[in-house]
């Protein structure tokens, strides 16, 4: 129920790319494990199941990169981006959006998220609460 649409110059936080590696896709598909299905799982847990090819790191922001793109209007390129910089998604419904898109643009080391963004992000945020009242 998103009626938040792509503002002129703001990331497109709806939009979706690849952020797995092959040979982490790869590894995920023998186990038979659905990218979905891993927001519930626990990263070191899941890190053993691949034979620890996959960090536990990686799988704790696997995990965290899979349940910020859950959150309704945003897409696996933002999510994946907000995970690098260490947020989750108790973050992004808590945090003020100027805080997460700062940690997003300090992570990169330059500004891939403007003021364009943050009031998207922001809009987000209270369509968000205010489907939790």
């Amino acid at each position: 129920m998103n009626n938040v649409q792509a503002l002129p110059g703001a990331f497109p936080l709806h939009e979706d790319r690849d952020f797995l590696s092959e040979s982490e896709w790869v590894i995920f598909k023998l186990l038979c494990k659905p990218l979905d299905a891993i927001a519930d799982e626990d990263a070191e847990i899941l890190s053993e199941a691949t034979g620890n090819q996959v960090s536990t790191a990686r799988c704790d922001e696997l995990i965290r990169i899979v349940r910020i793109s859950h959150l309704p209007g945003l897409g696996s390129w933002i999510a994946r981006l907000l995970a690098q910089a260490g947020f989750n998604d108790s973050d992004m419904r808590n945090k003020d959006a100027a805080v997460l898109t700062a940690g997003v643009n300090a992570k990169a080391g330059y500004n891939i998220c403007n003021e364009a963004t943050t009031r998207a992000l922001d809009r987000l945020q209270m369509q968000w609460k205010g489907a939790a009242l």
